[in-house]
């Protein structure tokens, strides 16, 4: 049985529109509900990073959206033994009592960078409760080599901007990352690490300075072994989409290739002009990919 205690909703109400809270696992569950259609429920990056940042109101015209506040942000809880805690398999324990719990099934999983990592976990392990899996910006692998790429891409990122100070500082910021000791340190590090996430920071619609603002960010320390599920992924049961921006320093291009290049139903869309947040600097083309995905599975099933 799924250890889980509902709070602050009813029972029949737990996917209405507005935020909701459960205990799943001894832990606070929040999350958000928001739109109206088939459910896609959402795994935002970091770890540690508040969800905001993945909100897709576009997609809440066509789907129902279920943001997950991951546990040690926001309004969620935090482990016992917080701040050290917070694997992947933790992670994909928690979404998986609250699919349990909520009794969701049919459901897209769409999963952020790290939250990739997550949603890769969860539907290795509970394909049946998914029609299709959406990997965004995420690897299937970790390690020194997926650190040490992410290093070069940031030296060649301030090298290229050579003279603009907000590019230049994002060299000194990941070097600062291992000297991190409280989620003000983390935070600090994010806003100043955040251009080299972007294609093009410096965008006039894209209102990066509102971005960097509105980031929350809590300092989490997983189990510290790599990530892989490059074994796993041959025997996915489910369809993936899975997307890429061609200049995202930290989950690039190559690294979802292997995803897709493993997952037996996958399609890959790479997306020019943009890098991590492929959701904010190609909105219109995002969209389009995660609706025609989740419509056309059960376009599929019904042929």
């Amino acid at each position: 049985m799924t250890d889980y205690a509902r709070t602050g909703s009813q029972a029949d109400d737990l996917l209405s529109p507005g935020t909701h809270a459960i205990d799943l696992l001894g832990v606070r569950q929040a999350y958000i509900v928001a739109g109206q259609g088939p459910l896609c429920v959402v795994h935002s990056g970091g770890p540690g990073i508040g969800w905001s940042y993945l909100r897709m109101p576009a997609l809440e015209r066509h789907f129902t959206m279920l943001y997950l506040e991951p546990i040690g942000t926001g309004d969620s809880g935090h482990l016992a033994s917080h701040p050290e805690g917070y694997s992947v398999a933790r992670y994909s324990a928690q979404l998986g009592a609250l699919f349990d719990a909520l009794d969701l099934r049919d459901a897209l999983l769409l999963g952020h960078s790290h939250g990739g990592f997550v949603a890769q976990h969860y539907a290795l392990r509970q394909p049946e409760r998914l029609k299709g899996i959406i990997v965004y910006a995420s690897a299937a692998v970790t390690g020194g080599a997926f650190i040490a790429s992410a290093g070069q891409n940031v030296v060649a990122f301030a090298a290229r901007h050579a003279g603009d100070a907000l590019a230049e500082d994002v060299l000194a910021a990941w070097q600062n990352l291992a000297t991190m000791q409280s989620d003000a340190d983390y935070l600090h590090v994010l806003q100043r690490l955040l251009p080299v996430y972007f294609a093009d920071f410096r965008r006039p619609d894209l209102h990066f300075e509102a971005i960097r603002n509105a980031l929350t960010a809590t300092l989490l320390i997983g189990d510290g072994a790599p990530f892989d599920v490059t074994p796993d992924l041959p025997g996915l049961g489910v369809p993936a989409l899975v997307l890429a921006g061609e200049q995202d320093f930290i989950c690039g291009p190559a690294h979802n290739e292997i995803i897709a290049s493993l997952v037996p139903d996958a399609r890959l869309l790479r997306f020019q002009d943009a890098g991590h947040f492929i959701h904010l600097e190609q909105a219109d083309a995002f969209n389009a990919a995660v609706l025609g995905f989740g419509l056309g599975i059960g376009a599929r099933r019904d042929a």
